[in-house]
């Protein structure tokens, strides 16, 4: 680990914090868009979970780059930077996020990838729908393995 653990904590609180905005606004996004069926909203808030997913990369391409040494490059970076994440490193570090979180990351991640590279309006309604509707258990899932992560760490300070 290169900085101070303290520091590393006090940045993924702060990417938590984003990240439940994005998730809010997904859900507000949600809510008009099943009104309606109307399209528009829909890409909006396609456009939010790739928001989410980029969200919980940045934290995680933090710790890769303080805590890990080693971000991840080529091109499926973003899924093995994911399964980093999903690993202990003995000696080093847990685990940062749960096997659970891990496989719902993976289905953000992948519609990530769907969002970057398409067109919104080659998105299908039935799988935004169905992201946007697990997507506060998702976002409670992470948010409780980066806490354990911040707790770590903390520990990790007072030793």
């Amino acid at each position: 680990m290169t900085n101070n653990p303290l520091a590393l904590a006090a940045r993924i609180a702060k990417g938590l914090t984003d990240i439940e905005k994005v998730v809010i606004r997904s859900e507000e996004i949600y809510e008009e868009a099943a009104l309606g069926e109307n399209k528009t909203y829909f890409e909006a808030l396609a456009l939010n979970l790739h928001g989410f997913y980029l969200g919980v990369e940045r934290v995680f391409e933090d710790i890769a780059r303080t805590f890990d040494l080693n971000v991840p490059t080529g091109s499926d970076w973003h899924r093995i930077l994911l399964q980093q994440m999903s690993l202990s490193l003995p000696s080093i570090r847990p685990p940062v996020v749960q096997d659970e979180t891990y496989k719902c990351l993976d289905e953000y991640r992948g519609f990530r990838h769907v969002v970057r590279h398409g067109y919104t309006f080659d998105l299908k309604i039935k799988s935004v729908k169905e992201l946007a509707q697990s997507l506060r258990a998702c976002f409670t899932a992470v948010q409780q393995d980066l806490n354990n992560f911040i707790q770590f760490l903390h520990q990790l300070a007072n030793d």
